[in-house]
């Protein structure tokens, strides 16, 4: 058994107010808490991983190429692996949820993406 104490945990922010948290994890997934100021997007991206996308708090618009749906607390929605995708706080207050990733990705993620 390993702890992730979330104070003790490896955070970034990617850009300024979404910051994200590195939480339990392995090679076969990974689990990340984040949190979005309002009207904050992430850009269209896709990676290797299936992602399962839940909402903790506030309200989150995952946005394909092909559709889109709106989350609300404990709502979740799944992504293959290689969908394009965003991920955008649309509501009027901060939003918080955790991703799980399937195999499980470098936290560097955004860090080191290609821009």
């Amino acid at each position: 058994m390993k702890q992730v104490d979330f104070d003790d945990a490896e955070t970034y922010e990617p850009d300024e107010g979404w910051r994200r948290v590195s939480m339990a994890g392995s090679n076969e997934f990974s689990f990340e808490w984040f949190e979005k100021p309002p009207g904050h997007s992430s850009p269209m991206h896709d990676h290797e991983n299936e992602q399962v996308c839940l909402c903790l708090e506030g309200e989150l618009t995952v946005a394909t190429e092909d559709d889109e749906t709106t989350l609300e607390k404990y709502d979740s929605v799944w992504l293959e692996a290689w969908e394009s995708h965003k991920v955008e706080n649309t509501g009027d207050e901060r939003a918080v949820g955790l991703d799980v990733f399937a195999p499980g990705r470098s936290f560097d993620f955004w860090t080191h993406r290609d821009e």
